[in-house]
């Protein structure tokens, strides 16, 4: 009797698979490639590909992008979520961190931006949006933030010329890519650990004697710190690392009512890529997000609005929120 059930159920199994393997046979003659055309699904279109050939010395400035980086979202209205509240966001002068500077200012922050020197270009326009039509106030602090005297002196300046501090970006980041192991150099490695990992702890160590309750603190991690990426080893790592830190960090810092969280984008169209990637990677930059285009600094930016907003995300602390245009590894059929 059993041999007979199973018998049938293999029966069964059989007939099903060949009904499928036919159905296949007859889509698989006609079947036409999935379209890859970018996606728009926001309020406004933002930059497709191919974009232009391009490629930038380091660190990269956002003024010689082409085409510019959207981050102004003109279609985001502020209702006082960050009213009064100050902020400091390290690679604040353009990308990402100008994009959330520009946001928390809507939403009524003030804002100060940590930037390496010779950015000073992005961080002045950084500053003229934040003043001019934003209305709120914008301090520029030029340094580096693998130096932790420089970093104890950029939140003493913004507690002191700002009236506090309630939210930390850690955003500054390095990034250079290697094609295997043994291309990246003991310096290479260092200076990504010390700008990525060392540059977020000296910021956040410094900033602690000034966060009370109701403060946030919100890191720049990576879809790259959770999949990981073969020519950016060093890079990845930092991301992971960034990731475990804010975990651990959550848990730390919860009793004290802080927040620790992190937003971990996919590609962004921001300097940092054409002053890492050979202009001809350039063209099709993002193409391989289920959107089919790299995000726009705006489209990453009401993120960490929402995680630094103490009226969103009150009972949030600890989660990476991943911002990649897509499931990264998804196949299609």
């Amino acid at each position: 009797m059993a041999t007979k059930k199973t018998a049938a159920t293999v029966a069964r199994q059989r007939k099903v698979q060949r009904e499928v393997d036919a159905a296949e046979k007859k889509k698989s003659s006609s079947k036409k490639k999935k379209s890859e055309k970018p996606v728009q699904a926001g309020s406004r279109k933002h930059h497709e590909n191919p974009l232009p050939k391009q490629h930038q010395v380091k660190p990269g400035i956002e003024a010689e992008l082409d085409p510019a980086p959207q981050f102004r979202n003109p279609d985001y209205r502020g209702s006082g979520k960050l009213e009064d509240k100050v902020a400091l966001i390290t690679g604040g002068d353009s990308g990402i961190g100008r994009a959330v500077a520009v946001l928390f200012a809507r939403e009524g922050a003030d804002v100060a931006i940590v930037y390496l020197d010779v950015e000073q270009r992005d961080a002045d326009e950084t500053r003229r949006v934040i003043e001019e039509d934003e209305g709120r106030r914008c301090l520029l602090i030029p340094g580096d933030v693998k130096d932790a005297e420089f970093c104890r002196e950029a939140v003493a300046r913004t507690v002191d010329e700002l009236g506090g501090l309630d939210i930390l970006v850690n955003n500054a980041a390095f990034q250079e890519h290697s094609e295997s192991l043994e291309d990246i150099t003991e310096e290479h490695f260092d200076l990504t650990f010390r700008t990525n990992i060392y540059g977020y702890f000296h910021m956040v160590k410094a900033a602690l004697p000034h966060l009370g309750e109701g403060s946030a603190i919100i890191n720049t991690g990576s879809e790259t710190g959770i999949f990981g990426q073969p020519i950016l080893l060093d890079y990845s790592a930092t991301k992971g690392a960034i990731h475990a830190f804010t975990k651990s960090l959550a848990t730390n810092l919860a009793p004290r009512g802080i927040r620790v969280n992190a937003v971990a984008p996919g590609p962004v169209w921001t300097p940092l890529n054409p002053a890492d990637q050979p202009e001809t990677n350039i063209a099709d930059f993002g193409k391989g997000t289920s959107m089919h285009r790299p995000a726009q600094p705006e489209e990453i930016a009401p993120a960490y609005v929402f995680l630094a907003a103490p009226v969103c995300a009150s009972y949030i602390t600890g989660i990476v929120l991943p911002v990649m245009g897509g499931v990264i590894g998804a196949t299609e059929a």
